[in-house]
């Protein structure tokens, strides 16, 4: 029997994805400015347009003092980590977003990775082995999931933001090391999860609870200390968390922090952290930068408390269904995924990006809208946004394909 061809597979694929209306299209940002940016259209004209679909919470991407010490530290240092940590490319920058972001948590240690996505891998691929249990939510990051089937120990999965799932799966599986994991807040549907809940039932269990705070640090929380603090939890009841740096903090890259021998572990073992090239120093720099702006500027928290506030009352005037969320992000349930796909087309005639959500980075049947705010937006921003969206809505049941003008 001839080997099976790989382009033929590939070609079969995208074709079930062309026909569920689930191709994936990549857009060209030429230009940033605040909250808008100018987009390469499929006709090849720019449009600028407000942007609703990116996580830049607190309005730092752009900040001036975030750049300029990106722009300061690159200037004197490179462009590049010129090697793992490990080897030689641990430069103090990293050594002080390490220690400034350990102390605005209130915990021991913290140690920077490349990325939230190798991050969550390492955790995961570090702690546990074959005779081991993951448990963790329905709606987790797939970075999570991915982490737990290269480890090789059981995954075990809960119904989302459900402690009492959380724990029976941990009875289920009695024997090895145990690590309960969940998002702090999730990403696709703006909730918080139960985190009080989750805490007793990883001591009760003897398991670790490491939180992803991906989309809650920064925003949540007393100094944005994200959703533990918020849920008035401590270093002991979350012995690890995620802190990314790429959303809130308007940079790049993600931190792991608390208890300091598993961060001493994870530093000596976990292959995401040994086999891979440091960040730029310049890089930290601008996290650093980001992060003390983000633990003092306390207006930009509040105004984004404002802002969405302000987007819930006038998506109810308007009666969109929006999911229940009081974070920046922001879902409208569209249903099926042509459906999103035309109102998101319609939003962007109007002159607002927001993406369209589908399967499988959310259930069948959930595709949405995900909306999301920053500090950087302003008031008739968030006033233009719900008028376009009550418009895409109406013109999608009358069943037009995108609004013309």
């Amino acid at each position: 029997m001839p080997r099976a061809s790989l382009h033929d597979r590939v070609a079969a694929l995208r074709e079930q994805r062309a026909r569920e209306h689930r191709l994936r299209i990549r857009r060209t940002v030429l230009r940033r400015d605040g909250a808008r940016c100018e987009v390469a259209g499929a006709d090849g004209v720019p449009r600028w347009l407000l942007n609703f679909c990116g996580n830049d919470y607190l309005g730092l991407s752009q900040q001036f003092a975030v750049a300029g010490a990106l722009q300061d530290v690159a200037a004197r240092e490179g462009a590049g980590g010129i090697a793992s940590h490990l080897v030689c490319g641990h430069h103090a920058e990293h050594a002080a977003l390490e220690r400034e972001v350990a102390d605005w948590l209130g915990v021991p240690a913290a140690l920077l990775f490349g990325s939230g996505y190798m991050a969550n891998l390492a955790v995961v691929q570090a702690l546990l082995g074959k005779s081991d249990v993951c448990v963790q939510d329905k709606l987790n990051h797939a970075s999570l999931i991915d982490g737990a089937r290269l480890a090789g120990c059981a995954l075990r999965r809960y119904p989302h933001a459900d402690p009492e799932g959380a724990l029976r799966q941990l009875r289920m599986t009695p024997e090895g090391a145990a690590l309960l994991a969940t998002d702090g807040v999730f990403s696709m549907d703006g909730d918080v999860a139960p985190l009080k809940q989750l805490a007793l039932v990883a001591r009760v269990q003897h398991a670790v609870l490491y939180v992803d705070d991906a989309h809650g640090v920064g925003v949540l929380g007393e100094e944005g200390r994200g959703s533990i603090a918020e849920a008035g939890l401590d270093a002991a009841a979350v012995p690890l968390r995620l802190v990314t740096l790429g959303k809130a903090l308007g940079s790049y890259g993600a931190v792991v922090a608390g208890d300091a021998a598993l961060v001493r572990h994870l530093a000596e073992t976990a292959r995401p952290y040994l086999y891979t090239t440091a960040l730029p120093p310049a890089q930290a720099a601008a996290s650093l930068a980001a992060v003390k702006l983000a633990r003092r500027e306390h207006w930009r928290r509040e105004k984004l408390v404002a802002l969405v506030q302000r987007f819930r009352s006038g998506a109810r005037k308007h009666g969109l269904a929006l999911l229940p969320s009081d974070t920046p992000i922001q879902p409208l349930l569209c249903g099926d995924d042509a459906t999103a796909l035309a109102m998101a087309a319609t939003l962007e005639r109007l002159g607002c990006w927001v993406a369209a959500i589908r399967p499988p980075t959310v259930p069948d049947g959930s595709a949405r809208l995900r909306v999301t705010l920053s500090a950087a937006h302003v008031e008739g921003d968030v006033d233009k946004l719900v008028d376009a969206l009550a418009r895409a809505r109406d013109y999608a049941q009358a069943g037009a394909v995108a609004i013309t003008q």
